[in-house]
């Protein structure tokens, strides 16, 4: 009987626990939906007049931000929720070989910023995802990136760390207002679906591609 009764109370605090999760990430979202719209929105006004005047996304991020960047491209390049022809998008994450290489001749922190010196134009985007306060190799990217005369969009939480104060006047700041990284994670997901909506509904509003 004691058995059955701790296998019982096991799955309450089971149970409990899970429901905490769910109510926390919802809290999260709530408390989002309320700050970061209008940030959302001119992050997407920015991704679709790069895409439209025949420019490219590159994406970045470590860790889990780094999946998160390998979506973000992988759904660009394929479709969201439509059929629609495919956008230029990168992952600068994705390439183990380049990754590794980099870092082995000139150090982690270029890993990102090299890439984008190579392969960023003028009128490109690069969209930097963090849930960390302090990424060293995120900051040379958006150096390189303002060197290479191209936008910037950082979707991070809290302050949004050092990146932030790097930023130019049309560059668009994203910061969940959280401080545990799996809520903002959880957050990232959900304005990069956003981003994916918006750009499809202004680019291919009635089944093409609209120049406006």
């Amino acid at each position: 009987m004691l058995k059955r009764d701790g296998v019982e109370q096991g799955l309450c605090d089971m149970l409990a626990h899970i429901t905490e999760h769910f109510a926390d990430s919802i809290d999260a979202k709530i408390n989002a939906a309320d700050k970061l719209p209008p940030s959302v929105a001119q992050a997407a006004g920015l991704l679709v007049h790069c895409l439209v005047h025949e420019g490219k996304v590159l994406v970045c991020g470590n860790g889990g931000s780094a999946a998160a960047a390998q979506y973000f491209s992988s759904v660009l390049l394929d479709r969201f929720e439509q059929d629609r022809p495919g956008l230029p998008a990168l992952a600068l994450n994705a390439d183990a070989s380049t990754l590794t290489s980099i870092a082995t001749s000139s150090g982690y922190q270029d890993i990102f910023s090299r890439q984008v010196r190579a392969l960023g134009q003028p009128g490109d985007v690069l969209l930097l995802i963090c849930t960390q306060e302090q990424e060293p190799c995120l900051v040379p990217s958006i150096q390189a990136a303002h060197d290479r005369e191209m936008s910037v969009i950082t979707l991070t939480g809290k302050d949004g760390g050092h990146c932030s104060s790097l930023l130019h006047n049309e560059d668009v700041a994203i910061r969940v207002p959280e401080s545990r990284s799996i809520r903002i994670r959880e957050v990232h997901l959900l304005i990069l679906h956003c981003l994916h909506d918006l750009i499809d509904a202004h680019l291919f509003a009635n089944g093409s591609r609209s120049e406006s």
